[in-house]
């Protein structure tokens, strides 16, 4: 027995230790569509407790590397002391690893109750649970499985109608049907038992995948030959500001002329420039000064500027809070809209419970602001000037949304803005906080499946990198390094046509719920059968 334990828990951290090696930076993607075969390997004949236990520690240890870069973040710029940070890391790790374990459940459970073909439905659990994690607690969906494939391009087109969620779906079926061939060929791991080719779900899988080849290739293909009817110039700076200093007052005078330098260096072909998140190292609307500078600079590059700043706004009893907006400045000084930051980063934009159990937390870490969440999925437009190039006629507003940082790993939250009729997706960040660590890679690797959800072309400027742009089906088309100061110009096709998604959102992910729900019931009512091995005895 401690044979068999040892076997399996080694299998489990095996799983674990490959998974963050599926992600930026190291980029082994390939790698995603077998990393869980050792899990399942070690799920086979275990207790549902187990089978829990494992999955939780497969967890742990991979999102342990996946997201080391919170103790950087939490150290360097937060104040934190280290053996907290690693504490707090591996509190957040362990409540990752519990999804994992719960699938882990999953498998052993569907197992007991259809077996055979129980087995089918894991991958549903799977995706039922990534989007719970979406959505619980505030959320973080951050390295989904299925974003492993951000360079797969000809593989992730479905995601127009699944979301990143259907390419989730599909890596771990192919898992799962690796992982059952080997059960089958290699007897020793069931114990000698006999076993049937499972050939039902080696050959769904292989479908699926050749489906989805099929549909991608195709969609890429269409593509190709059609030429965008509408584009426009995007120009985006990467000032490369020390976080350290971005808000220091001694620094002010010299960001803004870091701004006016790499801004002027687009000259005046762009029909947009954008800033990072919090470009400015002040509050825009009280800054009077600045903002005669910001014009002046729009009007020297002919484009409107979109940057971020706080607006600072008042409760009904005159108690401060800040708004993490971005806004859209016209060259005549017009402010063409504002967009409020609608998803906060818990404890980094605020801090839950704040007023009740989490009191103490703001003598603990350093950094944490009080913001306040936007209203939403806001809109902005603007007339390009090259749309009327030569025909004053064809001059038209061409809409776009904005996510700031952290939005833009909600699909749902970025899905709202191409339903409300952006025509194009702009996310303005500031990664300085995570350091040269793996998270802005992995930050920018979900932009891909934003655009490839939507069909709606990307641009992207971040403080220190990784900025760039972004075409609608998902191929970066340009990338700048991190902790550069630079400026990237890009043409990019605007669309007004919708997907699937962008009109129905996460059908497909709450497809999988409800099976898992009808599962659930049929588990619970279905009448349990006798024990093997025991015969019922009829009185004489």
């Amino acid at each position: 027995m401690d044979r068999v334990r040892s076997r399996q828990i080694l299998l489990a951290c095996a799983s674990g230790l490959l998974l963050p090696l599926c992600f930026p930076k190291f980029d082994l993607g390939l790698l995603a569509w077998v990393v869980l075969i050792p899990l399942h390997l070690a799920l086979d004949q275990c207790s549902r407790r187990r089978a829990f236990w494992i999955g939780c520690l497969t967890g742990l240890i991979g999102f342990t590397g996946i997201m080391a870069w919170v103790v950087t973040a939490m150290t360097t710029y937060g104040k934190v002391p280290l053996s907290i940070s690693y504490a707090i890391l591996l509190l957040l790790t362990a409540y990752l690893g519990l999804y994992v374990g719960l699938y882990g459940l999953a498998v052993v459970w569907l197992r007991e109750i259809i077996p055979r073909y129980g087995i089918f439905f894991a991958p549903c659990f799977w995706v039922a649970l990534e989007l719970l994690r979406t959505y619980f607690l505030s959320g973080l969906p951050w390295c989904l499985l299925g974003y492993s494939q951000y360079r797969e391009l000809d593989l992730i087109q479905i995601a127009d109608h699944t979301g990143v969620y259907g390419v989730s779906f599909l890596i771990v079926l192919v898992n799962l049907a690796l992982a059952e061939l080997l059960l089958w060929l290699m007897p020793f791991f069931r114990g000698f038992h006999p076993a049937k080719l499972p050939w039902e779900l080696v050959t769904t899988a292989a479908t699926l995948m050749v489906l989805s080849w099929f549909y991608s290739s195709s969609v890429l293909t269409g593509e190709t030959l059609k030429r965008p009817r509408t584009s426009l110039t995007v120009g985006v700076v990467q000032p490369n500001i020390e976080q350290a200093v971005k808000w220091d007052i001694a620094y002010r005078d010299e960001t803004m002329q870091r701004f006016d330098r790499l801004t002027a260096m687009l000259g005046t072909s762009t029909d947009l420039v954008v800033w990072p998140e919090a470009a400015t190292p002040f509050i825009l609307e009280r800054e009077k000064e600045y903002q005669l500078q910001l014009i002046a600079w729009a009007e020297r590059a002919k484009a409107p500027i979109l940057l971020g700043s706080p607006a600072l706004r008042f409760y009904p009893d005159r108690r401060p809070y800040l708004l993490n907006s971005a806004y859209l400045l016209a060259t005549d000084g017009t402010l063409l809209g504002r967009y409020d930051k609608h998803h906060l980063v818990p404890f980094g934009e605020y801090i839950p419970l704040k007023s009740s159990l989490l009191f103490f937390l703001d003598k603990l870490v350093e950094g944490i602001g009080d913001f306040e969440a936007g209203p939403g999925a806001t809109i902005l437009s603007f007339t390009p000037k090259s749309l009327g190039s030569g025909n004053p006629a064809g001059l038209r507003p061409v809409k776009f949304g904005v996510a700031i940082c952290y939005e833009v790993i909600f699909p749902d939250l970025v899905r709202r803005f191409a339903a409300n009729g952006a025509e194009f997706l702009v996310s303005i960040t500031n990664d300085g906080w995570f350091g040269p660590s793996s998270a802005p890679a992995q930050h920018f690797s979900m932009v891909v499946f934003r655009s490839v959800e939507n069909h709606l072309a990307f641009a992207r400027a971040a403080n220190t990198g990784i900025s760039g742009f972004v075409d609608p089906f998902g191929r970066i088309m340009q990338a700048t390094p991190l902790f550069t100061e630079q400026v990237l110009q890009a043409t990019i096709p605007v669309r007004q046509s919708r997907t699937f998604y962008s009109y129905y959102g996460d059908v497909f992910a709450y497809a999988c719920v409800i099976i898992c729900a009808l599962l659930c019931l049929y588990g619970y009512f279905r009448t349990k059968e006798p024990a093997h091995g025991t015969t019922a005895i009829t009185p004489a």
